[in-house]
Order: structure tokens, then sequence, then C-alpha cells
């Protein structure tokens, strides 16, 4: 006799699981706790099989018969529905674990391991906000080219260009994790490019908010690189001299007793004396005792060669910094200019001078390098003690005048 609703809601647990038989194999097993599991004798290959159907009430009498019904077709066709469901479970699970976002977070994961928290963070967050949520629940193998190229038009179309070449970039290394386990054949990125323009040239990134200026300062104390480069990434915000001057600075031009530096100026092939803050001449005794028998400040791998041009922006990547739009090495030149005046007060003839631009006075008299050089020495020690305030996070106090 088959099986109304009334039945199997007026079914009582035993001590025993009991059996309420349906029609076709049908049947609800009834435990002694209550539960009430739906389950399907059949035969295959002359063997006795059970199959599972869900649990009343959430399968109510009428989709266990539904879900029956589809098994007897299967096992007329020659298909064991046990087999067919365990391999439907098995691709599904396949399908989710070879998602992007699975993958894209296994990649985040290794990569992050190798740098800063903050990179690591803004990776993340660029992906949940604007990949994850169009390009995340998709089995990697069937994303394509023009699935990409949506999402990176969608970054595009507000605005954030380089955002959307970074974008691409992060997606490329997913996809590339995803070959090399085994989960993707290859990577679609290339195929895009030139379909979002380069992003256009602009000024140096600078950070001139006192408040980044600080997060900025705390994040290069952190810097797990080379001491070399970690000293050169100390220094750029205390000397703001241009990238180029600071990497190749020798130590001949250094006279620490007296608290100078003195080198040629690259663009104008002129002499510039820049008066050292008793912070910077404590950073380069430190730094003396490891690079001062050779002749470079903060030599390269070939001590006889300075480091890169590439080092200072590269470190600032990796403690997670946009050197396109955030901050570069040249971009503590503005960062000084900026809140020297307008955070310090200070003269802007006096600034210039000391970011050794030439600055024609009421005589007409071109660059001189030691004008100034009483109020640029005592600009240099406010501005020293200025940056180690932001850093502690204490309160700044605006000063006003060049008497600051």
């Amino acid at each position: 006799m088959a099986l109304t609703d009334t039945a199997i809601r007026n079914a009582k647990p035993s001590e025993k699981a009991v059996k309420l038989a349906d029609e076709k194999g049908l049947f609800l097993l009834i435990n002694p706790n209550g539960t009430k599991y739906w389950r399907q004798k059949y035969r295959f290959d002359g063997r006795e099989k059970l199959l599972s159907h869900g649990v009343y009430p959430d399968v109510s009498l009428k989709d266990a018969r539904e879900k029956r019904d589809a098994a007897r077709k299967l096992l007329a066709d020659g298909v064991d529905p046990g087999e067919n469901k365990k391999a439907t479970k098995a691709a599904r699970q396949a399908l989710v674990a070879n998602s992007f976002e699975i993958i894209c977070r296994e990649w985040l994961e290794k990569w992050g391991s190798t740098v800063v928290p903050a990179q690591k963070k803004k990776a993340t967050a660029r992906l949940e906000k604007d990949i994850l949520p169009w390009l995340g629940k998709r089995p990697i193998k069937e994303i394509t080219a023009p699935d990409i190229l949506s999402v990176l038009r969608r970054i595009d179309d507000r605005g954030a260009r380089y955002t959307a070449h970074k974008a691409k970039s992060e997606i490329s290394q997913c996809f590339r994790y995803a070959i090399a386990t085994g989960r993707a054949d290859r990577d679609p990125c290339p195929d895009l490019r030139g379909a979002i323009p380069a992003a256009q040239g602009q000024n140096f990134a600078a950070i001139t908010n006192p408040d980044q200026v600080a997060e900025l300062l705390r994040a290069i104390d952190g810097f797990k690189g080379t001491f070399v480069v970690r000293c050169a990434l100390l220094l750029s915000p205390l000397l703001f001299v241009r990238p180029g001057e600071l990497r190749k600075a020798e130590w001949s031009g250094f006279d620490l007793e007296k608290g100078e530096w003195r080198y040629l100026v690259t663009k104008t092939k002129t002499e510039h004396l820049v008066p050292l803050a008793t912070q910077v001449v404590a950073i380069l005794r430190e730094l003396h005792d490891l690079t001062g028998h050779g002749r470079h400040v903060f030599p390269g791998r070939d001590p006889q060669k300075p480091m890169s041009d590439a080092a200072i922006n590269a470190a600032l990547r990796r403690m997670g910094y946009d050197t396109k739009t955030e901050i570069t090495g040249h971009g503590f030149r503005a960062m000084a200019r900026t809140i020297l005046h307008e955070e310090l007060h200070q003269k802007p003839e006096v600034i210039e001078h000391q970011l050794a631009h030439k600055v024609p006075d009421a005589l007409g008299t071109a660059y001189n390098r030691t004008k100034f050089l009483k109020e640029r020495k005592a600009m240099m020690q406010l501005w020293a003690d200025y940056l180690d305030k932001l850093k502690a996070g204490a309160e700044i106090v605006s000063l006003h005048g060049c008497a600051a």
C-alpha cells in the first residue's frame, strides 16, 4: 500500500528503526530519535543496493517519488543511480574547488607570505571589490578573455585605469597559479594586450597628508628588506633629494662631524649643500659601519656600483604602496615641499633652495649653495623632528613664521 502524507506525519518512532514502504522500492526509514530518511532499494548487476533521497519533511513524499522515478529511468538506461549520484557530487565539488575565487584565495595566501601585509591587504581588497563579484563563482577553465575584459572595463570606466591594469596583472597571476596546480590550461590575459589603454603619464605620485605620511613612516620603520635599502628609505623623506642623487651618494661628500653633505646637482652640475639633522647623522653613522669602507653609501650587488635606480620604488611596492598613484621615490620631494610650507610655514625660497632649484632674487642671482644656510639648517632639523613626532603619533601643532 502506498504511503500518504498523513500516515508519514502520524508515524511515531520506536525503540528500533522502522521502515514504512511506499512503491517501487521507495521507503521511509524512521529512526528511534524521530528522524525520517527516504531510501530506495534497487538492484544493479544482480546486486541489491540502497539509494538515499534526503530527509523528510525537507524532501516531501512527492519529491521523494520524483527522485525514485529518475533513478529508475537511469536503471532502465543501464546506469547505476548510486554511482551516478557520486559522480555528480564529485563533479560539483570539483567545480567549486576549481572556481576562480577558490584559486585566487589560494594564490593570495601563497603570494601574500612573500610580501608585506599591507601589499597583501591591498591586493585582497582589489580582488574582493572589483573582480570576485563577477568572476568568483565561475570555474576558472570557463573564464574567457572577453569575461576578463568586461571586468577591467568596469574598473576603467570609473576612471581607475591604473587599477584596471593592476587587476589584470593579478588575474593573470591567479591563472598562472591555476596552470601550475593543474586546474587551468592557459592564461587568457595576454590576449587582452592593448585592450585597456596605458595609463597616462602624470606627475610623480606623492603623499602630502600628514596622517598618511605618518603611516608611511611607520611602514618604512617595519621594512624587512636589506639594511642598505632600509637606510635609503629612512633617509628619503628626511633629505628629500632627487632619488638618483641619493642612491649615487658617495662617502667622500659627507662630513658627519659638521653635519653636511655636498654633491653635484644632476640637472645643473652645480654644487649643493644639504644640512644633516641629528637623526640623519645617526642613520649614516650606523650605515658607515657596513658600507663606509667603500666608495658608495648605498652600494648595489656589485660594490663598485651604486644600488639600482629601481630599489626605492621596489621597496615601496613591497610595503604595499602603489608607485603610480600613491608615492614614488621622487614623491618625497613634493611631500617635503608641501608640508614644510603648509604645515611648518617655512619660507618658499628657503624650501626651494634646499630642493636645489634655481630661485632668482631681487638682484637676479641664481642658486647659491650657501644661501639661507642658517635657515636651511634649522629647517632640516625642524623637519626631522616633525617626522619623528608624526611617526610616533604625537599631536602636531603648526608653527608659524621662519622663526619656527
